[in-house]
């Protein structure tokens, strides 16, 4: 019977068929089966793209910042009375009263003392180490006077994103008008600039929200990463290796493998608990550092890595392992010579998306005091860190709306280097999958 002579019979069977009252209600069910499958994806749909809208929308602004253009003179009597050029003299200078003195001449109608303290309160608390970084670089600026760029305050830069409106009463916004008129007197001089903000990607945290960024973060969430890997890896792969290959099957290996199934569902703060109660309590490792963190996430890790682990190395064909003892290998042989290479594709990709579960994680860290203000930036395992999921959660309890923008920013980055890890770990299962 030819293609067309089936479907033509199919065509008059559901015919047929749509006459009888049960078939025209398993249909009537089926359409509405898959309605509601389809309005749940669209509902998961648009409820993800607020998600973004939201993220993206508030974030955005976070790779800018607002400079002020201003001109300064960097007075020898200032900066180095004796002229010795030494580094200490320099760095010890008072360039806080440069910057003022900046201020005054841009403004020299400003006489009050509440005015002027608004007027010096317009650059950020930062400045005046700026105007030092720029005189340690450059000591030839000494005796000149430069029109130069600093980092405005951060209700500046939010008035200047927007993100406070000018129509608002004064009363109302934390800008007044004075300030107001001050920033739109700079903006028509050409001195108000939106820059790039490497700054956010450079620096570690800050109270004050226009210095404040996420390197910090990133260099412990890859200490915490890297000990988790180290610790949760070798341990996984060997623990499914031992259970899928050599361990005897009998109710002692049921009970291990229902257990190991278990705490793959066992909420994260619970392993925290269990982190604090074991590497700070009985171990008495340093708190808030990454090795601690990174211990604490290798043991939520595990589980996963066991179980993608073993499902890897199940789908090995026997065949292969029949075939290597069958040519004189002992077992251990045929395990690290044949079964574990074919299987590793499937365990790496496993093992990334644990990895990037634990990178998301903040529960487990935050019971075990990595919660902390750590401002520099952390040089090994054992010094104060924080990470990344962390940092959100710090500055979006902070007051300051400027802090808004930077938690979302540092979402973003934090969904960037998610995706960039499940799109590692697709790209590992397209490329090393195996069809037996």
């Amino acid at each position: 019977m030819t293609d067309t002579a089936q479907s033509s019979h199919s065509r008059s069977l559901v015919r047929g068929e749509q006459e009888t009252p049960l078939l025209a209600k398993r249909r009537k069910a089926e359409k509405r089966f898959k309605a509601l499958g389809l309005t749940a994806i669209i509902i998961a749909l648009a409820l993800l793209a607020i998600l973004f809208y939201s993220i993206v929308s508030k974030g955005y602004s976070a790779f800018a910042y607002t400079s002020m253009k201003l001109s300064v003179t960097f007075s020898e009597q200032v900066i180095d009375p004796k002229g010795t050029r030494e580094e200490a003299a320099l760095r010890g200078a008072s360039y806080g009263s440069i910057l003022r003195d900046a201020l005054r001449k841009e403004f020299p109608d400003v006489s009050s003392r509440s005015d002027l303290r608004k007027l010096f309160s317009l650059p950020s608390k930062g400045a005046a180490l700026e105007l030092r970084d720029m005189v340690l670089d450059n000591p030839d600026l000494i005796g000149q006077t430069v029109t130069v760029e600093i980092t405005a305050n951060d209700d500046l830069d939010m008035f200047n994103k927007g993100f406070i409106k000018r129509d608002v009463a004064e009363a109302d916004r934390r800008i007044k008008d004075q300030e107001i008129a001050w920033f739109d007197q700079l903006d028509q001089a050409g001195g108000i600039e939106l820059k790039f903000n490497s700054r956010f990607f450079t620096s570690g945290d800050s109270r004050e929200p226009e210095l404040a960024g996420i390197w910090g973060a990133m260099v412990g969430s890859f200490y915490t990463l890297l000990t988790t890997f180290l610790i949760s890896f070798p341990v996984g792969v060997m623990s499914a290796i031992y259970l899928e290959e050599f361990a005897p099957k009998n109710k002692f290996t049921d009970i291990i493998e229902v257990n190991i199934n278990n705490l793959a569902a066992v909420p994260s703060i619970v392993f925290g608990l269990l982190g604090l109660a074991l590497f700070l309590n009985v171990a008495h490792l340093p708190r808030s550092a990454p090795v601690v963190g990174g211990l604490t996430l290798a043991l939520m890790t595990l589980p996963t890595i066991i179980i993608a682990a073993r499902a890897s190395i199940r789908a090995v064909p026997d065949s292969i392992r029949n075939a290597a003892l069958g040519l004189g290998a002992s077992k251990q042989q045929m395990v690290f010579h044949h079964v574990l290479p074919l299987s590793m594709p499937g365990i790496m990709t496993g093992t990334i998306i644990g990895l990037s579960q634990a990178l998301g994680e903040t529960a487990p860290l935050l019971m075990i005091g990595m919660v902390a203000f750590i401002v520099d930036i952390p040089g090994g395992f054992n010094d104060p860190a924080t990470v990344l999921p962390v940092q959100v959660f710090l500055w979006a309890d902070s007051p300051e709306r400027a802090f808004v923008e930077k938690t979302s920013g540092a979402i973003l980055v934090l969904l960037g280097f998610l995706v960039i890890m499940n799109a590692m770990a697709v790209v590992l299962r397209k490329k090393f999958e195996r069809r037996w």
